[in-house]
């Protein structure tokens, strides 16, 4: 079943300048915030983007040379620089759709640029939104397996219990989730904080130890080392990229702390601890090989200290879990509102923050799909080779979309915009090529993950597409019709009928079948179309459009942003303000139900059809995605062939 208003149509409006934050907490409140929400995954990747890198640029040499040693940390180090700094720090985070960022967020500014030509722009919208979800499964395996490994390093005798233990912390992790993030937010920022100290601090005596290592910061040694390796240098590369996953989050998370709290906290925190981290890694390893097996773990003295650090090493990849997982909300609900998946229910989990929402359909999936990979891959090693190809395909589709942005939006020459991010695409498909090395080894995983999403999205997309223009072809126009109604009008019943439709110039399907069968119509009629913007907020005084269209009709426009869940009866309430009289004591709503049956001939193939009827089905209540009270509901069913 699906309902007559299943796809509100996206309609291009006018961005009003770069914003900031939708908040109006503190500067330090928000910069202490991000450090606790943004930056968990890139922050815990010291716990195994340098030992996997450096195994890889091992090779069959076994323990590790100088050379390899210096040359990964040069890499690590200079991938930070220009990757997270100079590509998202400096540049992406200036590309934001009124104080939104993400690559939705990316693909609706860059669509509203381009205007009508925008389908491949769609395409890759829909490419790096699958893949975030590939994402969203891996970090918290990754993560908190990782972490759980150091017990290894504190006592043996924990080695059969790390992946049952990792697997009752996900299950917990996820089961907290319909409570909300507000409660355990407020410990983020203050746990990173200490998590990024205690990385800087216990990097400096092993870089003491060894101040070769300093040698690293040149960026001849990474480009030395990459001439000199062949194969195993790509290979390595691949590795190194662990290193810069998490920056997408960077992005992603701009509405809610603004730009330069992000940009403050990376610079002056973040960068130094994560350098300093992988600078005594290198060191620990170059003063003893050996150590090349658990490198973070060792940078801390055995018994009191390194149990404490694997308590905060777990709390921190909690955290760095928890950031992805709602930033897989977020991004449900922005594809929802952009037409690329049904409706699902959207739970606010505060009544202070819209942004804080929970979604138990995509929370089951998650925690399934999480608990899987941990059960199959078993160890952090093995599930590393899995990561870093969603982050990557992301990061080159979100290059490609930021080259449209910077021509059509920021209006640069196509030259000027091609050489600002020509080097940043260069260098995400040489980690996606490095990374793509990875596809036997685990990489399918994120791969079939996001084929999967895409699958679903572009089925969706395209059967709503189809299915109002089949509408549209047997509907009647709503004027011709109106204008036969006031000259012939049937019997008059008194209060107002609200008629929902995604298509406001044809006659909704429930007004057609409520004339058809009960022969009546009210006194006052209201054909409501719900909008979605190409922009995250609409400003309240552009919320409702109304025109009146006969003495008892008129038409009414609700728009809101792909970041807003729509609430009708709130909008209306502002129409009152506007001057329509009504009282929602005597109002109906009437909302067509549609059986979708599949036509020998529909546009797309036979499994496609099946595809999107089922998506159809599993689709969420107009009635509570729109929030409409349900005793003022009436429903009218109507069988459609696609």
């Amino acid at each position: 079943m699906t309902s007559d208003v299943a796809v509100p149509a996206p309609e291009t409006a006018a961005a009003n300048g770069h914003g900031e934050a939708h908040t109006t907490a503190g500067f330090g409140a928000l910069t202490l915030g991000s450090i606790g929400v943004v930056y968990g995954d890139i922050g815990t990747s010291p716990l195994y983007a340098f030992r996997e890198a450096v195994m890889a640029a091992s090779g069959a040499e076994g323990a590790p040379t100088p050379a390899a040693v210096l040359g990964v940390v040069s890499l690590i180090l200079w991938a930070l620089i220009v990757v997270v700094t100079l590509k998202y720090v400096v540049i992406l985070l200036r590309a934001d759709n009124n104080g939104e960022g993400g690559t939705l967020a990316l693909m609706a500014l860059a669509q509203r640029a381009v205007g009508t030509g925008g389908a491949t722009i769609v395409l890759l919208g829909i490419i790096s939104g699958a893949l975030f979800y590939g994402d969203a499964v891996i970090t918290p395996a990754l993560s908190v397996l990782s972490a759980i490994e150091g017990m290894k390093d504190v006592t043996l005798t924990f080695e059969p219990y790390i992946v049952p233990l990792t697997v009752v912390i996900l299950v917990c992790l996820f089961a907290v989730q319909s409570r909300g993030t507000a409660r355990v937010a407020a410990f983020f920022g203050p746990i990173m904080c200490v998590w990024f100290a205690v990385l800087a601090v216990a990097a400096i005596h092993p870089i003491i130890e060894q101040p070769q290592i300093l040698f690293a910061l040149n960026p001849l040694y990474a480009v030395s080392f990459m001439l000199h390796h062949g194969i195993i240098g790509f290979v390595t590369l691949g590795a190194v990229f662990l290193a810069v996953t998490g920056a997408e989050a960077l992005y992603a998370d701009l509405g809610h702390f603004g730009k330069r709290p992000i940009q403050t906290a990376w610079l002056f925190i973040v960068l130094p601890s994560l350098a300093l981290n992988y600078l005594g890694q290198g060191a620990l390893v170059l003063g003893d090989p050996g150590a090349i097996v658990s490198p973070f773990f060792q940078l801390f003295p055995q018994g009191i200290f390194r149990g404490s650090m694997v308590v905060l090493a777990t709390m921190a990849t909690v955290i760095a879990s928890q950031a992805v997982i709602t930033g897989a909300y977020s991004l449900t609900r922005q594809a929802i509102q952009l037409g690329l998946l049904p409706r699902f229910e959207i739970r606010h989990t505060s009544e202070a923050h819209s942004g804080q929402i929970f979604i138990p359909r995509i929370n089951q999936l998650l925690l399934v799909a999480v608990v899987l990979l941990v059960l199959l891959f078993r160890s952090s090693s093995a599930l590393a080779s899995a990561y870093g190809i969603s982050v990557t395909g992301t990061m080159v589709v979100t290059a490609m979309m930021g080259f449209v942005v910077v021509w059509k939006v920021w209006r640069w020459s196509p030259i000027a915009a091609g050489a600002l991010i020509a080097p940043f695409l260069f260098l995400d498909l040489t980690f996606l090529a490095a990374n793509l090395l990875k596809v036997f080894e685990g990489g399918w995983v994120p791969l079939a993950l996001g084929a999967v999403m895409i699958i679903l999205m572009y089925t969706w997309r395209r059967g709503s597409r189809l299915l109002f223009e089949k509408s549209r072809k047997l509907e009647f126009p709503l004027a011709d019709l109106v204008a036969m109604l006031e000259k012939r009008p049937p019997q008059r019943v008194p209060g107002t009928a609200v008629f929902l439709t995604s298509d406001p110039l044809s006659a909704p399907t429930a007004l057609m079948h409520s004339l058809k069968h009960y022969k009546v119509l009210h006194e006052k009629n209201v054909i409501l179309t719900i909008e979605t913007a190409q922009t995250p907020r609409i400003d309240p005084a552009e919320r409702v459009r109304l025109e009146q269209i006969s003495p008892t009709f008129s038409k009414v426009t609700l728009k809101f942003g792909f970041m807003e869940s729509p609430n009708v009866p709130k909008a209306l309430a502002i129409a009152r303000k506007l001057g329509w009289q009504f009282d929602i004591m005597s109002t109906s709503f009437f909302l067509s139900r549609r059986a979708l049956k599949p036509a020998a001939h529909s546009g797309m193939p036979r499994w496609q059809d099946r595809l999107f009827i089922s998506l159809s089905r599993s689709a969420n209540d107009a009635t509570d995605y729109f929030q409409i009270p349900s005793g003022r509901v009436v429903e009218v069913g109507t069988q459609v062939t696609i």
